[in-house]
């Protein structure tokens, strides 16, 4: 379908035109509405998205030649995988800007720029049809995000963004590491034509490790958390909801669009440690938050365990699990980044995350206590909330696979349950109350808390359009990692050793 513009590259560049529009800005209220209206116009620009077709093709797919010389192409496209990932990006862009309108007081055009910067590179990550264009865009992110954390962080905010950019460097070594693997064994950066090859098991096995190890930082998967609560704390309200709901879901979906198609084999044979991680990330991530007297700790470590929850049924192998983990990327950057969005509010009026300096709210803020009632039932999966679809798929997937690993994760949501209610008690009826001259939610506080909540009930009550979306490039997905999967070969195989290269001759293409 022709809609005039190229709607994927249009969404990728307005953000950057934008963003170098701000110099010419010089009041910081200015510069606020600029970016406001900035927002609104992207979301605009997307509109044709809404005529995605439910099917499993890459759809709105532009290509242009880039580097002939080395093969590059500028390729994007997006199918179900990646299409709802776009959508949050977009949606996520304006509710940021509002929950900081108050909350930045210093080189606020900076900080706008950011985020205009940050969105731009989140989109082209899940429209990148070629390896290294997917790679350009990955790189790109980092220095944002480095700067929201290091420049309007908190008293830590050094240590914190230092701890953010190694880790993920680091990650993004091995990254890149796999994707000259790639080329030189595929003969191209292309990924529709690399999911298309059948690479040998030892080539598998070291590819999928170094992008496993990426991704896992990235999700992140415990052990590889350590440098998530210290960003989400130190980060400035924008800055973690941008981390929840967009940044952390760059791993899962590598996992979903490079390890399963690229290297089957080799997924299937790590399935049971990935599995393994995932179930200690649950259960991990729930224990902690269970201990935390600082909120904002607290919603980042629940954030390792959902997240657990997402690579576990990425892992199952089984169309639930993988439906789950898609529904989970989707709730998991709705609920948390509107709980980060009401950190910052309550931080505004009490300027302190300790549980301990915001008891009694119930009181005195009953919207904002309706809200953060609503948004920690979702975050456990209360049916109803969109929270419960997502959590149920994967504990079906769990189930179908095995009753082990269903009845392992079974104590996971009850500490989501545990440490959500424990906050949201002690922040509703504690004593002493510390908001007697606090005033209520106002007006825009309201219209960015009011539009997640309307994706909470939605979701959750009518999750049909979502299954439409998904479901083609699920069953795709799935069905391909059975039908390429040499189980027997696989079971047999024996780690390779260090003296294996894991380069080797060129892949042979699928006969279909």
């Amino acid at each position: 379908m022709d809609f005039g513009y190229p709607v994927l590259t249009s969404l990728i560049v307005f953000p950057l035109v934008a963003a170098a529009g701000l110099f010419l800005i010089k009041s910081p209220q200015v510069a606020r509405a600029y970016t406001m209206g900035a927002s609104i116009l992207e979301l605009i620009l997307g509109l044709p998205l809404l005529f995605f077709q439910f099917n499993a093709d890459f759809q709105f797919v532009e290509k242009a030649s880039w580097v002939p010389q080395w093969g590059l192409e500028y390729s994007l496209g997006v199918d179900g995988i990646s299409y709802l990932m776009v959508v949050l990006t977009l949606a996520i862009l304006p509710l940021c800007v509002m929950c900081s309108w108050t909350y930045i007081s210093k080189r606020v055009k900076e900080f706008h720029f950011c985020l205009l910067f940050m969105t731009s590179a989140c989109v082209g990550v899940f429209a990148a049809l070629d390896l290294v264009l997917f790679y350009v865009f990955w790189e790109a992110m980092l220095i944002p995000m480095y700067l929201l954390i290091a420049v309007w962080g908190g008293d830590q905010r050094r240590y914190a963004s230092l701890k953010f950019f190694l880790f993920t460097l680091a990650g993004s070594t091995l990254l890149l590491a796999a994707i000259v693997a790639f080329r030189i064994t595929g003969g191209t950066f292309s990924i529709p034509e690399l999911m298309q090859m059948n690479f040998s098991f030892r080539f598998q096995y070291w590819a999928f490790l170094a992008m496993a190890l990426a991704f896992a930082i990235k999700v992140p998967m415990f052990p590889f958390h350590t440098w998530l609560p210290a960003a989400h704390v130190q980060a400035p309200s924008a800055g973690s909801v941008i981390l929840a709901a967009v940044l952390l879901k760059m791993g899962t979906y590598g996992f979903l669009r490079f390890c399963l198609p690229l290297t089957p084999d080799a997924s299937v044979y790590f399935a049971p440690l990935m599995i393994a991680v995932s179930i200690a990330s649950i259960l991990y991530g729930g224990a902690i938050a269970l201990g935390q007297e600082d909120i904002k700790k607290l919603v980042a470590y629940s954030s390792v365990g959902h997240m657990g929850f997402v690579t576990l049924g990425i892992f199952l192998f089984n169309l639930r699990g993988v439906e789950g983990a898609l529904f989970q990327m989707l709730n998991h950057g709705i609920i948390t980044g509107a709980l980060f969005m009401m950190i910052g509010a309550v931080y505004e009026r009490s300027h302190s995350r300790a549980i301990s300096d915001n008891m009694g709210l119930g009181k005195y803020l009953p919207a904002f206590m309706g809200f953060w009632g609503l948004y920690a039932l979702a975050s456990f999966g209360f049916p109803g909330t969109n929270g419960f679809v997502g959590e149920m798929l994967v504990f079906t997937g769990a189930f179908q696979k095995s009753y082990y690993i269903g009845a392992l994760i079974v104590p996971g949501a009850l500490l989501g349950a545990a440490y959500m209610f424990r906050v949201s008690l002690k922040m509703a009826w504690g004593r002493p109350a510390s908001a007697k001259t606090w005033r209520d939610l106002n007006s825009r506080e309201w219209a960015y808390l009011l539009i997640p909540a309307i994706f909470v009930f939605y979701i959750g009550l009518a999750p049909k359009l979502i299954f439409n979306i998904i479901d083609p490039s699920v069953e795709k997905l799935v069905n391909d990692l059975k039908a390429r999967t040499t189980t027997e070969q696989v079971a047999a195989a024996q780690p390779a050793p260090a003296a294996i290269a894991a380069v080797e001759t060129p892949a042979e293409p699928v006969n279909n």
